[in-house]
């Protein structure tokens, strides 16, 4: 494992931790209150989905993600997205765990690339006992992430990490414990990247970057199509 990844991982588990106590702990199951609904567009997208909720988790991620774009689903992320984000913390806050599902699952059903969703499900279900579903949102999780952190150390344009949304972005920068200081475009190459100057936990500042080049393409789309 390189470098960064490895530093990436360590944040990352105390970030888990965290977030676990912060949920609180539970030992019974609670009711599954809600199914993800699979897209029903008979394109890539909509595959991949019914593959992995099926359990069949060995799929090109990046390629995963870059299907959500090329979808008709992309068009329907909106507001509602952002809408039910902020009920799972306030359900996380509260401990309502079914609600915690729920909403995720919600979340799920318009964008299954959702790094957000996949991690409060999981750690949700772990918290429930439930190693089934744990491992099965986990392992999505990480397949999604390390499609992005195996694509660059993020350390220059020419090889920033490649993101296709821009909550992957910050996803990212919350795992290793960052707060942003300045953000700005940066070109390397052939690449348009986020360049991020954060702060660390220990007050290190550090700058990140993040090969955009899909974002960008999309937001020109939507704004041609205007």
């Amino acid at each position: 494992m390189h470098n960064h990844q490895q530093i990436i991982m360590k944040q990352y588990k105390l970030y888990c931790l965290t977030a676990l106590l912060t949920l609180g702990t539970i030992f019974s199951f609670g009711q599954d209150v809600a199914n993800i609904e699979i897209p029903q567009l008979n394109d890539k997208y909509s595959n991949y989905v019914s593959q992995l909720e099926s359990g069949k988790l060995n799929i090109d991620y990046t390629d995963f993600r870059h299907s959500f774009l090329e979808s008709k689903q992309f068009s329907k992320k909106s507001t509602n997205y952002d809408n039910l984000k902020k009920q799972v913390y306030a359900e996380i806050r509260n401990k309502n765990y079914n609600n915690v599902i729920k909403l995720t699952k919600a979340m799920l059903s318009i964008d299954y690339t959702s790094l957000f969703a996949h991690k409060y499900l999981q750690q949700t279900y772990k918290i429930l006992g439930d190693t089934a579903n744990r491992n099965k949102y986990h392992d999505i999780e990480f397949g999604l992430l390390y499609s992005i952190t195996n694509s660059g150390d993020g350390k220059t344009c020419e090889t920033g990490w490649h993101v296709t949304q821009i909550e992957e972005e910050y996803f990212i920068l919350s795992m290793v414990g960052a707060s942003m200081q300045q953000q700005s475009i940066s070109t390397g190459g052939k690449n348009t990247c986020d360049k991020m100057v954060v702060k660390t936990e220990d007050g290190e500042t550090k700058t990140y970057y993040f090969e955009a080049n899909k974002v960008f393409e999309m937001e020109n789309k939507l704004f041609s199509n205007k």
